[in-house]
């Protein structure tokens, strides 16, 4: 498989869930990342997502697990509401923001960015890093009804990748253990700090 030089993956995590989903699968966090360490020089793997409670929430054992396991994961604690319209309680979270202030920092340090979304919202940003020389690939999927990844999106990526193409190389074997049970593995990959121009991370 060719080289794309450094890359970093940014993860919309209840995006790449909600699209897994969708398409009837599991993804393989572990292979995931092998999937790209093939691709280039993976400098960072981050992880967004929003939770209701630090200590119970229901992703914590893929939380801790990606922690543990090679990705940066950065969460935010959602926030309640009542809808003022219906007084129905509502819970809103988004890590969009934090997203693309990464996105924006690592600029300088990469040649390529995965992003794993199909948020339209994101179509600025990638035509905001593509001006600063990063090529920016888009993973999500046309295969659904309807489409999980905006239009706009897709067109201003320079690559897209259907996810339904990469799930015998992504996707989680149903025998496998969950990641819950996984969770005590040590480190593997990708060091934390501040990133220089020539780090390599293996």
């Amino acid at each position: 498989m060719s080289s794309f030089g450094k890359i970093a993956l940014l993860i919309d995590g209840s995006n790449l869930y909600a699209t897994s989903k969708a398409l009837g699968f599991d993804i393989d966090y572990r292979r995931l990342l092998s999937e790209f360490q093939s691709r280039g020089t993976l400098l960072r793997a981050l992880y967004y997502t929003t939770v209701e409670d630090q200590e119970f929430s229901s992703i914590r054992p893929l939380i801790d697990w990606l922690d543990y396991n090679g990705y940066t994961v950065v969460t935010k604690l959602t926030k309640e509401f009542v809808d003022a319209s219906t007084g129905r309680r509502k819970v809103r979270g988004s890590m969009d923001v934090d997203l693309a202030v990464s996105a924006m920092e690592l600029a300088e340090h990469v040649d390529q960015i995965v992003l794993f979304s199909g948020d339209g919202n994101f179509r600025s940003l990638v035509e905001s890093l593509q001006r600063r020389g990063v090529r920016v690939t888009v993973l999500s999927t046309l295969s659904t009804q309807p489409p999980m990844i905006a239009d706009d999106l897709r067109r201003q990526a320079d690559v897209f990748i259907d996810l339904a193409e990469l799930k015998p190389r992504v996707g989680r074997n149903p025998v496998d253990l969950p990641a819950s049970r996984e969770v005590r593995q040590p480190p593997q990959f990708l060091a934390r700090g501040t990133i220089k121009r020539d780090d390599r991370v293996e």
